[in-house]
């Protein structure tokens, strides 16, 4: 498959994704961009995504990467789904931020794939550390 290909076909997979995400639109998360393995979101978080302490709930950071992981891990065409991940917080978020989760692929085999997604604000402090890992099916996504 040519490069060109795969960034069809990722797009086209996280197009099918979307259609029917209910809950990253309820993030407000948009795809900035998406190729095999890799997909970065961003979002701006809101006064509702604000925990008792003024900050934005780590739910929220946890939500954003794993869609972030979501789209990278079946962007190759195949349905991948979450068997395992971790979320460390450095630092935090607040009312107003924009955020970006950037994902990538760390390694995939025939039926189990590693990632990593970093959240950071829009001046670069990271607020998130997630680890993601997938059992690959073989069913296709569209």
């Amino acid at each position: 498959m040519s490069d060109a290909q795969g960034v069809a076909q990722a797009r086209l997979a996280v197009e099918r994704m979307l259609r029917d995400d209910e809950f990253t639109r309820w993030l407000g998360a948009s795809v900035v961009s998406v190729e095999p393995g890799r997909c970065t979101l961003e979002m701006t978080v809101r006064p509702e995504m604000i925990n008792g302490f003024g900050l934005c709930h780590g739910g929220v950071i946890y939500s954003l990467a794993d869609s972030a992981l979501a789209f990278a891990s079946n962007s190759r065409g195949r349905i991948a789904v979450s068997i395992d991940t971790s979320l460390s917080i450095p630092a935090s978020a607040a009312e107003g931020d924009t955020i970006r989760a950037v994902a990538h692929e760390i390694d995939r085999g025939e039926k189990i794939g590693h990632y990593s997604v970093s959240v950071m604000k829009s001046n670069g402090e990271l607020v998130g550390l997630f680890k993601g890992t997938v059992y690959v099916t073989t069913k296709p996504v569209v």
